[in-house]
């Protein structure tokens, strides 16, 4: 992991912006995804398809909070680069990568988008309860800013991970994607702190390092699995002081 970059190191952090999606919590495997939607339509496959399929929706990158995909069709171009703007917008482009793939009943599809946004679908990283709270008794503001096409607010509830959260930033609820400044500075306002007081934590140097173009530090952690990543949020402790 790269070390913290800010337009000012001097400044005392006040607030700590954490993004969602592989950065507090990380989605499960395609194959995971997949037999759970098997599962919600009594659908059978036998286990060798299960792997093929899977690794296709995989290459897809029909899984939301998933790899990106391999190769992007021309008719969801356009969609892609807006699919966090809008949740109509996030459901069709995903939809319409997983219909890539040869799947043998058509509400798949749609039970596989469904899976995604459950409680059950995502595993906290090892260590995200214990940094959030740790920083809410030292008295940090802490918010999440997520590039994201729905409500990701019951799947926090449901890990216990909201208790600590003092403000929560959504950009299909606002029509504006990371990097995009404006989304930094309505995040800082949630949080009651100007930019020069406030870090952000996540897996997207480009996305999530946007931050720094308003003058918040940013501290980039890797995208791992969650059982290869048992303390990567640990760091924030460190740069807080």
């Amino acid at each position: 992991m790269d070390g913290m970059t800010t337009t000012s190191r001097m400044t005392t952090i006040k607030g700590v912006l954490f993004d969602f999606s592989g950065t507090l919590l990380r989605i499960e495997s395609p194959e995971s995804w997949l037999r759970a939607a098997l599962t919600a339509t009594g659908t059978e496959m036998d286990e060798a398809e299960i792997a093929v399929r899977a690794a296709e929706l995989d290459r897809a990158g029909a899984l939301p909070g998933g790899t990106s995909p391999a190769r992007l069709p021309a008719e969801l171009a356009a969609l892609w680069e807006i699919r966090d703007r809008d949740a109509r917008h996030h459901r069709a482009v995903y939809t319409g990568l997983a219909r890539q793939v040869a799947l043998p009943q058509p509400e798949l599809y749609d039970v596989l988008y469904d899976r995604h946004m459950t409680a059950e679908a995502w595993h906290p990283y090892p260590d995200a309860a214990e940094v959030l709270a740790e920083l809410h008794r030292r008295g940090l503001r802490i918010g999440v800013l997520s590039n994201i096409g729905w409500d990701l607010r019951p799947v926090l509830r449901a890990h216990g991970l909201d208790r600590h959260l003092d403000s929560c930033v959504l950009s299909y609820e606002h029509g504006i994607q990371k990097p995009d400044p404006q989304l930094f500075a309505l995040a800082c306002r949630e949080l009651g702190l100007p930019p020069s007081t406030v870090l952000m934590v996540g897996d997207d140097r480009r996305a999530d390092g946007g931050a720094t173009a308003l003058g918040c530090a940013f501290l980039p952690v890797d995208h791992l699995p969650v059982d290869l990543r048992p303390d990567g949020l640990r760091p924030v402790l460190d740069v807080v002081g």
